[in-house]
């Protein structure tokens, strides 16, 4: 029976080098130890049984020209005669671990990382070297590979950006920046991780331990710089000399928060504006300058005083954040030369902690002049009606018209008639604006003249103004009646006396005075004819009356007032049977 120490023997390499990546090959020695531990220190001891282990541990990252000695596999069988075979078999048996069967030295062929790989697990057996038969039950053990400080520490999240509010106290916590080692954490110091910051001071600290970035100085203020570039290490080792370190940038950028009132860059703003100007037109801008930001450096205006109030609205532009000053009201320059307002500028969302650095509005003034238009002169009458007689000579006076310059000026005015107004040219006017005929007028041809009288400032910009001016002819009775119709009575003979043979109207192309009618007689020449007579039937018409025989023919004429023509009335032969006579009674009319 074979005996095997059963306790963890372990061998250690002194290593003597300037650096972990400079290894000197011959420098490796390993000692053997006999001493074998239990736990707590006991001794153990089994017989007639196993393997006697001395090495598992193989340094990562040997460089040296010749195999590192793992280990030295020996079973309590082996007389040192040869007989004995050590075979190796697992991970990495055959290409990275190779066994010398002869006297079960184990060797690590290539160079290990530990952060590819941290352990390998391999089966060692005994074997009859002519028969390849076990001599010992197979048996598994590990190879691990002992880390040095061959990483690093590295930010992978890099680099960062934070924000944090300006004003902030100090200690406000900022972000969290973590690094990671691949070195192993459980075997010394080669993962253990320090932080510092070495750009940012004295804003900014970090905490050692979490990697935690906080505010160091009180009252940073976003107005006097906004962005701070960050640069924070971290060390292996624990921090101590000869340790790794990694580092990173962070951008921390301090937000808004209103901690600043509007503020006019003047006190007092001059606009003007010009009469002629029209309600809504824009008069002038002004902004109330905010350091803040965003929602924080909104202004809202509005009017608090002044006497122009009604006469000038405020209005706020959107994309500019302007005060838009509009006008209300048309002003007049001869009226009123001067307005004055008050403007107030104000944030409407304000942050309570900082109220007592308040107030936060501001307010300015606005001194509008306004500005004299070359406005055309203006008739003191919107329109004017007159009348003139019909056949009134050349020159009789119709009527007046009268414009002025109201501007300051005040300068004189020149009228005239256009053309287009008075085609047939029937007036003219002064320069003091009397208008005159040019010739006599009929009222029965043209009753009512519309004309237009322009208005010129003299001087100036020659601007003008129109006024319409009506003219009615008055009527004269320069017309005689006319009969209505011009009819041929036919009757018979041996009409009846007092028959009715015709009734006649008459016309005046004058006017008609109220309760005005025509009065019907018969011709002189026929007056003292009793053979007919006339009767005035509705106050405006006549019958002629039959009261004989007529002749053959027989001429007559009525006559009305005022000289006219004759109207003839005459019968046909005897013979002739059938009266052509008009039943309907007409109104005499006289044409207005």
């Amino acid at each position: 029976l074979c005996s095997v120490a059963l306790g963890t023997r372990k061998g250690h390499a002194t290593l003597d080098h300037r650096s972990h990546r400079h290894r000197h090959p011959g420098h490796l020695s390993l000692h053997r130890h006999k001493q074998r531990t239990g736990k707590e220190g006991q001794v153990l001891h089994r017989s007639k049984r196993g393997w006697v282990w001395n090495q598992f541990f193989v340094i990562e990252e040997y460089t040296g020209p010749d195999p590192v000695l793992v280990g030295r596999l020996h079973s309590d069988v082996d007389k040192g005669d040869g007989t004995i075979k050590y075979i190796l078999s697992g991970e990495g048996a055959g290409t990275i671990f190779v066994i010398d069967d002869k006297t079960g030295n184990i060797h690590a062929t290539k160079t290990l990382d530990r952060e590819e790989q941290a352990q390998y697990t391999l089966t060692a057996q005994a074997v009859a070297r002519d028969t390849n038969e076990p001599l010992e039950p197979p048996s598994e053990f590990i190879v691990k590979v002992q880390d040095i400080n061959d990483n690093p520490p590295e930010f992978l999240h890099g680099p960062y950006y934070a924000r944090v509010p300006e004003m902030s106290n100090v200690g406000t916590s900022v972000m969290q920046v973590t690094a990671t080692d691949a070195d192993d954490p459980t075997y010394g110091n080669s993962a253990r991780l320090v932080y510092s910051i070495l750009q940012g001071q004295p804003y900014f600290s970090v905490e050692p331990q979490t990697g935690i970035i906080r505010t160091a100085l009180p009252n940073m203020d976003r107005e006097a710089r906004q962005e701070y570039d960050v640069v924070i290490q971290a060390k292996d080792m624990g921090g101590h000399m000869g340790g790794l370190s990694g580092t990173t940038e962070v951008k921390i950028t301090l937000t808004d928060v209103n901690d600043n009132p509007p503020k006019f860059p003047q006190s007092v703003y001059t606009m003007s504006v010009s009469e002629d100007k029209v309600a809504g037109e824009e008069v002038g801008r002004l902004k109330a300058k905010d350091s803040d930001i965003g929602d924080n450096g909104l202004v809202n205006y509005r009017l608090i005083d002044g006497d122009g109030m009604s006469m000038f609205e405020l209005s706020t532009n959107s994309e500019t954040r302007e005060a838009v000053i509009k006008l209300k009201k048309q002003v007049d320059f001869e009226t009123k030369r001067s307005y004055t307002l008050k403007v107030e500028g104000s944030n409407p969302h304000l942050d309570p902690r900082f109220l007592a650095w308040g107030p936060y509005k501001d307010e300015a003034t606005i001194k509008i002049s306004v500005e004299d238009a070359d406005e055309p002169p203006v008739f003191i009458a919107p329109s004017y009606t007159f009348e003139v007689e019909e056949n009134a000579p050349r020159g009789t006076p119709v009527g007046r018209v009268h414009a002025k310059d109201t501007d300051v000026a005040n300068n004189p005015v020149r009228y005239m008639i256009p053309r287009y107004t008075d085609v047939d040219q029937f007036f003219s006017i002064s320069e003091d604006g009397m208008i005159t005929t040019n010739r006599p007028l009929d009222r029965e041809t043209q009753p009512w003249h519309n004309i237009s009288v322009s208005a010129t400032e003299i001087g100036g910009h020659h601007q003008d103004t129109k006024v319409r001016v009506n003219i009615k002819v008055k009527d004269v009775n320069d017309n005689a009646p006319e009969f209505a119709t011009n009819n041929e009575v036919h009757m018979c003979e041996n009409v009846a006396l007092g028959k009715v043979i015709e009734t006649v109207s008459a016309v005046d192309k004058d006017e008609m005075a109220h309760r005005q009618h025509f009065t019907f007689s018969l011709a002189p020449e026929v007056a003292h004819n009793q053979n007919f007579s006339v009767k005035d039937n509705r106050g405006k018409s006549i019958e002629k009356l039959i009261s004989y025989f007529l002749p053959p023919v027989l001429y007559f004429a009525a006559s009305l007032p005022v000289s006219s023509s004759a109207v003839s009335y005459s019968t046909p032969s005897p013979s002739f049977t059938q009266i052509r006579s008009k039943q309907d009674q007409m109104e005499a009319y006289s044409a207005l």
